[in-house]
């Protein structure tokens, strides 16, 4: 099992700022993103409490802890949350220096009990039609400066099949409007931890409603010049339609998905929508991973969301 760098001040005579920075790096290298950070902070607590109330020793855990505690999220979990609660206290243990219990082999075994019965199915965002998405985008009203930030939003994300998390991080300056589209750059996100350079090519429609390029020009031209620093693209509007320089968050951007297509879809919905409509118009997954940034085509069947059994079906192509 691995464990934790620990470097003391007499390792090779290192400055202790020197020290201090292998410190640090190795704890980054334990903790993730910190999308990564924030969900595991709350899976700990949500472990310790429960350790606490059932009188079990949550650090160091021991594999029996880890079984039981498995057995009681199997009943009100999924397997994907189940899986990331497990993995959160495993980090937890390396960063501390100790070695996870979730190595063990009597908690394997449990583990693939609790898959065998309560299956491992994830619920997806599901997908929307193209023409629903026009039909609500031509009915948008752009007069506001809600409405206008509301259609970029929803476009861009669509066209640049963006997460969530990656639409909030943009800023003006991210973006780069030539006569030929619109590239967008992009910093760090899921697939791109280690800040490598990454860009999205967007294109403009020849229908005004339902042009990215043309309706983000808008909101761009709304928010102004701002400051010299980094100015966030989607910023949170007060009441009374007056802007504010407060970045838009995570939850806003699922909440604005389900007030405009509906509570069952979500922001993810945007990404898998795009990959389901540019597969059905004939794109390839290497075409289809340019604009995701998937690193394996694998992860393109997983989002392609082909409900209808009679779409993209080998059996219309038999020639009887």
């Amino acid at each position: 099992m691995e464990q934790a760098l620990v470097v003391t001040a007499s390792d090779s005579a290192s400055p202790s700022t020197l020290v201090d920075r292998v410190a640090q790096y190795a704890r980054t290298g334990l903790e993730g993103s910190a999308n990564t950070q924030r969900a595991y902070r709350a899976d700990l607590q949500h472990f310790q409490t429960w350790c606490l109330e059932q009188g079990y020793l949550d650090l160091p855990a021991q594999p029996t802890t880890l079984a039981a505690y498995a057995a009681h999220l199997a009943d009100t979990c999924k397997w994907s949350t189940l899986s990331r609660k497990l993995a959160a206290i495993s980090k937890l243990h390396q960063v501390r220096g100790f070695d996870s219990p979730t190595t063990d082999k009597q908690l394997k075994i449990v583990l693939e009990g609790i898959k065998r019965t309560k299956g491992i199915r994830q619920k997806q965002a599901p997908a929307f039609t193209l023409h629903r998405l026009k039909t609500l985008l031509r009915g948008m009203e752009t007069e506001s400066m809600a409405g206008l930030r509301n259609k970029a939003l929803l476009l861009l994300g669509f066209t640049g099949a963006f997460r969530r998390s990656e639409l909030v991080a943009l800023n003006v300056e991210d973006l780069s409007f030539t006569e030929e589209g619109l590239v967008v750059s992009m910093g760090r996100s899921k697939t791109n931890q280690y800040g490598d350079h990454e860009e999205k090519a967007i294109y403009y429609s020849p229908e005004v409603a339902l042009c990215p390029i043309r309706t983000l020009q808008a909101w761009v031209g709304r928010l102004g010049s701002g400051s010299g620093g980094p100015n966030p693209l989607f910023v949170r509007v007060r009441k009374g339609d007056q802007l504010t320089g407060d970045r838009l968050t995570d939850k806003t951007v699922d909440d604005l998905v389900k007030r405009y297509m509906g509570p069952s879809y979500s922001a993810h919905s945007l990404r898998a929508s795009f990959v389901t409509i540019a597969k059905l118009n004939g794109a390839d997954d290497s075409e289809v991973m340019r604009q995701t940034k998937h690193k394996t085509t694998l992860m393109i069947q997983k989002y392609t969301r082909l409900e209808n059994i009679r779409q993209h079906n080998a059996a219309m192509k038999l020639g009887l």
